[in-house]
């Protein structure tokens, strides 16, 4: 599948999924367009500038009314809620865990006046950016998320399961676990015993691989939650392209690996 043909596709497949959001008589853009172009971004995987080049230079005959560079991701940072259009639906089991995103490396912390994020552990080792936080159903899709500082505590992100209390039990790690407060339907798993962590495993590497979640520079907290919620849409939308057709075995296999840009 060439690039223009799986864009035509996936701009297809929103626009059917947005017919009830109206277009503004004063834009130049079609909700459906600017997502596409907020899921591209997300695929892309690099900066506001380059990305831009290499959507006017090579795509501009598919979006013949795209706006200035920084007036494009002011309307991504403002209409992000549309990406969470995308989420899905709660299953009976699901799984929660968290994702650092290193913004700095650490021995450039505190160089610049507008540095976002801040140090934090993760994977047992320091960064220096944010931190993600994530619901995923029994078939690794994404039904909730959040984000915050590198230094928050997974415990913040209960805020998260609290609201799936009547549709869905989740399975978490002891980061999760608090003294007071936890969610009925949080299950806490001790070190060794989750079976199903490589569920988590492959979602993550698929976003840090094709998403390329290791090489963010934002500075401004709006613009890097807007970039979170058009990759969580991303994923979502891609992993289902095919349909999720288990196996022999029963096992779902997820891969968006063949829509790298």
């Amino acid at each position: 599948m060439s690039t223009e043909d799986f864009i035509t596709t996936l701009f297809c497949g929103i626009d059917d999924a947005m017919t009830d959001v109206p277009k503004h008589p004063q834009a130049r853009l079609y909700p459906s367009e600017l997502v596409t172009i907020g899921i591209l971004f997300a695929l892309k995987g690099v900066g506001e500038r380059a990305f831009y080049r290499w959507l006017s230079n090579n795509l501009s005959h598919l979006f013949p009314s795209l706006p200035e560079r920084t007036r494009l991701f002011r309307l991504l940072e403002t209409h992000r809620a549309w990406a969470d259009r995308f989420l899905a639906s709660p299953s009976l089991l699901g799984l929660a865990d968290t994702y650092g995103i290193e913004l700095v490396h650490p021995r450039r912390e505190g160089r610049s006046r507008t540095q976002l994020g801040d140090k934090g552990l993760s994977n047992w080792r320091w960064i220096v950016g944010a931190k993600l936080g994530f619901v995923l159903n029994h078939l690794g899709l994404f039904v909730a998320w959040d984000c915050n500082l590198a230094s928050t505590p997974d415990v913040y992100f209960r805020r998260l399961i609290a609201p799936l209390a009547e549709q869905m039990v989740v399975l978490t790690d002891t980061g999760f676990h608090g003294h007071t407060d936890d969610p009925a339907n949080m299950k806490v798993c001790k070190r060794g015993t989750w079976n199903t962590r490589m569920l988590v495993e492959t979602v993550l590497s698929m976003l840090t691989t094709v998403c390329h979640l290791k090489h963010l520079r934002h500075r401004l907290a709006d613009y890097f939650r807007a970039h979170m919620a058009f990759v969580i849409a991303a994923f979502n939308v891609l992993v289902q392209w095919h349909g999720l057709q288990p196996d022999d075995q029963g096992v779902v296999h997820l891969a968006i690996a063949e829509f790298s840009l």
